[in-house]
């Protein structure tokens, strides 16, 4: 049994700003890199290619980071599994953090030429690590305190970081939009990077206080520990991974298309200015925000496999009517498009959390979430905007780019049939999987 410490029981407000805060740091930090990525780095790192090849070079330097995420996944889940989930969050926070803030300070290839770029990427792959296994650690530390009846909304926390991650990066580049482009490029695009280093201290305040679940706990206890947990993880539920894998390419999908290629689109082929499309994505937020949250608690009451579906159907089919919006050039219809684009995403997100943690035996959960979770990512989220420029390149058009990104979700509709749930411990024992229930 677990020691009368470890069963204490932590508030849902404690849980809540573990997961939260934590995850809304790291998400800042990895969307401005993004941001930076599609308004300045091209220029900055990259100032010998043509403005085409200049972006793609600054999309390929953020896709660098989706390409670290699944080895820090497994690394950090190896850890997480083994020695606990807490002290793997701090160690996330505290990389994501330090390359951020490094990335502030980094001279541009202006001064120190080719070294410039190849810091450029090397911060990036550290920074993409340290996201690698943070999702996991935080969505695990919030559904391994819940009953099963609260899990999808405990699971929930963890999800409002990724829009307020959003919410707050393109704040802090709306707080130096005023500026004018000689000065953004000489320094108000740093400012966002410098200012994550007050996040990541409150992010460590919060999370010092937190302890592993029982759940956990009692594993440690009885000496069931495995040792190479994803070499469990992939000999006893090799299906699971590479299904929930591919369930997760369709969310970053539908939100890199919107908060990071739209950036580069809207301004550069629609004509929209730069403030307006920051403005309209951070409007966007919110109804994000609020999606999240019904869905979650949608998820409980009636399954989280069937709201991950629901919004896997509604990611299939709004690529082309969003992309067909933004291409007015009506700052209106182009809210429509992104606001649409929001509920897609808090669809997904408000149900995954719950799922995931559901789907994968305790002794393995870590690594299980963490790598399928970013594996998806790195194909919905990294060559996304990379595929979608060279696509525009190509045929001048943005409905190559829609059904690219609505062949992307269909994956992850069809994927979630083959998910199945694990209800029991035992199941985990023998290696067998119980069938999925409609109502999750």
């Amino acid at each position: 049994m677990a020691s009368p410490a470890s069963t204490r029981q932590p508030s849902t407000k404690s849980l809540f700003a573990a997961s939260f805060v934590g995850t809304s740091i790291e998400w800042y930090d990895y969307y401005i890199f993004g941001t930076a990525a599609a308004l300045a780095f091209g220029s900055l790192f990259f100032p010998q290619a043509s403005p085409t090849a200049g972006t793609l070079a600054a999309f390929a330097t953020f896709a660098v980071g989706f390409v670290a995420r699944p080895l820090g996944a497994a690394i950090i889940g190896h850890f997480g599994d083994r020695i606990g989930r807490k002290s793997m969050l701090i160690l996330t926070l505290l990389l994501t953090g330090g390359a951020t803030f490094l990335i502030g300070v980094l001279p541009t290839y202006a001064a120190i030429g080719i070294g410039a770029p190849l810091l450029l990427v090397l911060l990036r792959v550290v920074q993409g690590f340290g996201v690698g296994g943070e999702w996991g650690g935080a969505i695990l530390i919030a559904t391994e305190h819940a009953s099963p009846r609260r899990r999808a909304v405990y699971g929930s926390f963890a999800q409002f970081g990724v829009p307020i991650g959003v919410l707050t990066s393109n704040l802090a580049f709306l707080a130096v939009s005023g500026l004018s482009d000689e000065e953004f490029l000489s320094y108000g695009w740093r400012i966002p990077f410098l200012l994550s280093v007050l996040l990541v201290v409150l992010g460590l305040v919060v999370r010092r206080r937190l302890q592993d679940a029982p759940e956990f706990e009692q594993i440690k206890q009885q000496n069931t520990v495995i040792k190479v947990p994803f070499g469990e993880l992939a000999r006893k539920q090799p299906r699971n991974l590479i299904m929930a894998s591919l369930a997760s390419i369709a969310a970053p999908a539908v939100g890199y298309t919107v908060i990071v290629y739209m950036l580069t689109y809207g301004t550069t082929v629609v004509g929209f200015e730069r403030t307006t499309l920051l403005t309209l994505i951070l409007a966007s937020t919110v109804v994000w925000i609020a999606t999240i949250l019904g869905s979650a608690a949608l998820s409980d009451r009636y399954g989280s496999k069937r709201m991950y579906v629901i919004g896997a159907v509604t990611a299939v089919l709004w690529p082309v009517p969003m992309f067909a919006l933004v291409n007015t050039g009506d700052w209106g219809a182009a809210l429509v498009a992104f606001m649409v684009a929001a509920i897609v995403q808090g669809l997904m997100a408000g149900a995954q959390g719950g799922l995931f943690a559901e789907i994968f035996d305790v002794r393995y959960r870590y690594s299980g979430i963490s790598i399928s979770y970013q594996l998806g990512g790195m194909i919905g989220g990294a060559l996304t905007p990379i595929v979608a420029t060279a696509l525009f390149d190509a045929y001048q058009s943005s409905t190559a780019i829609a059904l690219y990104v609505a062949a992307l979700c269909l994956i992850t509709l069809v994927s979630l049939f083959g998910i199945r749930r694990i209800t029991e411990p035992e199941h985990a024992e023998s290696g067998e999987e119980s069938p999925a229930p409609t109502a999750g």
